[in-house]
């Protein structure tokens, strides 16, 4: 999929940012982003739907004091550019004080030459490949036995670009690629039926599963998930699979998040320099990870990435900090700051992984014994305070190390810095998003069921 050409032709951000300091802002930065992309679906081997999209927007950035505006525009005329700017000026004259609003300090700046992360693939996917690839994809999941219908396959292509542009010297972009194949089915036993699906995303296509691959693990997780029991109330141990196991940990990314500490709305608040995961246990954000589908060369505010164990050796180590909640907390900023094109920015991490332990998921079932393997999540609920959470899953329970049936309509729960202390790690890491886990193991949950 190529790029679209560059929206922010060399000069059009800079004369955004020049005309703002003319218009009266004390400084400015301005964003544009660049999107192409082509995504095809299928059912039944018949194309469902084709999308096409091609985006160009500019975002800007204006600070009059510590008074500060963000406006957005799709339309990249000389006369919208122009009322931009004078939007975004009048806007920030009669914004309220903010004591730490402004861009980030300049010696924290990242200079170029930005480190080549490899996160474009200018590999070209047709609407008819993608059709090709979704059907097949689909033909595979429908192959396997057990598997009564689908839910369609979907395929799709794109690249983006995201260029940075400060008063206070800052220029970056980068460029970069996505591939991705999915497909969903149904498998039926007695009657009744349960979903199952399977989709990855790369920055490569080489990366990419084959269609085949994708397809026969879609079934294969469908029939396995037919004929689900319920079971009684119970603590037990629970092991959260490899491609979920980040949910488990997201609570931790949010009561570690800057902004959240400076509120007072974080769990883990009065933990910085303890311990909150198990001694020899470490989760490091790495924005430098190749091909990372979280990578990036700056943070959204042109701030030198670094590679960070956030937790180290179980010890909290560091917030996530952007420039203003670095500056309400007094310390500085950690790269983590995350912007759209509208608003202030806010934080999040690039590239986080929990670093795999020496055991594979059958290795940590014979460990636990008997217990929850759970396979999908949804409606986690967390109190941000106090860290009880609460999530309904589905899954398998397991006896002697080995599956014994499915298992629906069961909740797990428990205070999360209890949790955290005991968790266990997999072997099994696995890149699937920016954000990656090995299965988690937990040895004694409470359980809600029947």
């Amino acid at each position: 999929m190529s790029s679209a050409s560059d929206a922010a032709s060399p000069d059009i951000l800079s004369d955004l940012v020049a005309a703002a300091l003319r218009a009266g802002a004390d400084a400015a930065e301005a964003v544009s982003a660049e999107r192409a992309a082509l995504s095809v679906g299928v059912r039944n081997g018949v194309l469902e739907d084709v999308e096409r999209e091609e985006s160009r927007d500019l975002g800007l950035r204006v600070f009059i004091g510590r008074r500060q505006a963000t406006v957005s525009a799709s339309d990249l005329s000389e006369a919208t550019r122009a009322r931009l700017v004078e939007r975004a000026v009048a806007m920030a004259r009669l914004a309220p004080e903010d004591p730490y609003a402004g861009l980030a300090p300049q010696d924290r700046l990242a200079r170029g030459p930005f480190p080549d992360l490899d996160l474009f693939d200018p590999s070209e996917r047709s609407a008819a490949d993608l059709e090709a690839v979704a059907a097949e994809a689909e033909a595979a999941a429908l192959a396997v036995p057990g598997v009564a219908r689908s839910e369609g396959g979907h395929a799709a292509a794109s690249s983006s670009r995201w260029r940075l542009v400060t008063s206070h010297g800052f220029d970056g972009a980068y460029h970069g690629s996505a591939f991705s194949l999915g497909v969903g089915v149904i498998a039926e036993k007695d009657g009744a039926m349960e979903r199952g699906g399977e989709h990855r995303a790369t920055r490569h296509l080489s990366d990419l599963p084959s269609a085949g691959a994708i397809g026969a693990e879609a079934g294969r997780r469908a029939v396995a998930r037919t004929g689900p029991r319920k079971i009684a109330s119970t603590t037990a141990p629970v092991i959260f699979e490899n491609r979920l196991a980040m949910q488990v940990l997201s609570p931790l990314v949010g009561a570690v998040s800057g902004p959240s500490v400076a509120r007072g709305v974080s769990f883990l608040k009065d933990r910085l320099g303890q311990p909150v995961l198990p001694k020899g246990v470490s989760l490091v954000d790495d924005p430098f990870r190749p091909r990372g589908l979280g990578a990036t060369p700056f943070d959204d505010e042109g701030v030198a990435v670094t590679r960070r164990a956030i937790i180290d050796d179980g010890v909290l180590t560091t917030w996530l900090l952007n420039s203003a909640a670095a500056a309400q907390l007094g310390m500085a900023s950690t790269a983590h700051a995350s912007r759209g094109l509208a608003g202030p920015p806010g934080v999040s991490t690039h590239s986080l992984t929990l670093e795999p332990g020496e055991r594979d998921l059958a290795g940590l079932m014979a460990d636990a014994g008997t217990g929850l393997l759970v396979t999908a999540m949804f409606g986690p609920s967390l109190n941000a305070n106090t860290g009880d959470w609460s999530a309904g899953v589905s899954g398998f329970w397991f006896e002697n190390g080995e599956i014994a049936w499915p298992v629906s309509e069961v909740t797990v729960a428990g205070k999360l810095t209890d949790l955290y202390a005991r968790l266990e790690r997999g072997s099994d890491l696995e890149f699937r998003g920016a954000n990656n886990s090995p299965s988690l193991l937990f040895d004694a949950v409470a359980i809600a069921g029947k």
